[in-house]
Parts: C-alpha cells; structure tokens; sequence
C-alpha cells in the first residue's frame, strides 16, 4: 500500500508524474493508425471517437486490436516509468494517462472514452484488479454486446473492487476519479443505451 503523499516536498515529483502521464495517454493511437492505413479521419465516422470501438465500424480489426493495445500499452507505460519513482508516483501517472486520453491537447481537449487506457493503468498497477476489470468487461460484453454498457459496468466497479483486492484508500480514490470522467465521457451511450438506439459491438452506424 502506498505511503500517504508528503505534498510538502513531493508536489514537483507529482507534478512531472501528472505531466508524464498526460503526454503518454494523449497520444491518438487510433487516429493515427487510420490516417496511416488510408481511410482518413476516424472521427468522421461512426460515434466519431478514436478509440477502438470506432476504429472498427471501418472493418478493420487489424486496426481496431492494434488501437486497442497501443491504448492501453501506453497507459501501462506511463505506470511502469513511474513506478520507478515510487507507487505514489505511478497512481499519479496512472491518472495522468488516462486525463491525457480523455482530454489530448493535440485534439482540442476532444478524444476519446478512456477505457482501455483505464484498463492498461489498472492492469499495470495490479494485475489482480485489472484482470478482474477486463474480466467484467468481457463478460458484459459477451452478454449484451454493448462496448459502452461493458467499459461503464466495469470501471464504475473499479473502487470497489480496488477496495475488496488491495485495501488501499488511494486506489479507491484514483479508481473513483477515473469512473467519474468516464461515466461524464459515456454521457451520449448513456442517452443511447436508455433509448435503444446504441450501436452493438461490430455494428457499422451510418
């Protein structure tokens, strides 16, 4: 369990963790990997996001596995460099990645929904609750085919079972945090899915 954070001497450390961690995760992954393949800008098609889930109403899913990974690999690199620092500092980063996949500058502040940045920090920090999380994921997934109701389901229960594996009150804080600006980032699937009108995993949207 990490130390609680000394403010006092530890702000400048936090800080570049933070920063760190924002610059890792605002990378645009999906977008990137569109324009290199050819098929312009993701973010005119579909929901109009850039993460994987977008990625694959263009019928790669090439593309959309590798979108998926490099996400989620660059929110466990921002954990993994920071760990070097210390746990405090790899909370911080985590959070920092995540913030940056919500809200890249290179983007107007506009990317994309967090979940498997949010996944890749977990998973990194501890494997056992980020297992648990991807495990949830899959199973709601599976069940109902909603890419959105599976990534809400599974980081709203993030706390609490940050809670149950790791008794760590920071863990709880940070999960809570990133549940809270993924939910406000779902704002339209929630809309879609009380609706009805929410598009299935795989399912192209005019």
């Amino acid at each position: 369990m990490p130390d609680p954070i000394s403010w006092e001497y530890a702000w400048p450390y936090i800080t570049a963790a933070l920063i760190g961690g924002y610059l890792l995760g605002s990378i645009p992954f999906g977008l990137v990997l569109t324009k290199l393949a050819g098929l312009g800008d993701v973010r005119q098609i579909g929901s109009g996001n850039i993460g994987a889930t977008n990625v694959l109403r263009t019928g790669r899913k090439g593309l959309a596995a590798a979108t998926l990974l490099l996400d989620g690999g660059k929110g466990a690199a921002a954990v993994l460099i920071a760990q070097f620092w210390g746990p405090d500092m790899a909370i911080t980063a985590a959070f920092g990645a995540v913030l940056g996949h919500l809200f890249p500058v290179w983007l107007s502040f506009k990317g994309g929904k967090g979940m498997a940045t949010a996944l890749g920090v977990l998973l990194a920090l501890d494997w056992r609750l980020g297992a648990a999380c991807c495990a949830l994921w899959l199973l709601v997934a599976v069940v109902f085919r909603f890419s959105s109701l599976a990534s809400l389901v599974s980081i709203a229960a993030a706390p609490v079972l940050s809670w149950f594996i790791l008794g760590d009150l920071q863990m709880v804080q940070m999960t809570g945090a990133m549940a809270v600006l993924i939910w406000l980032r779902h704002h339209e699937n929630i809309r879609r899915l009380a609706t009805g009108q929410e598009s299935k995993i795989g399912q192209k949207k005019e």
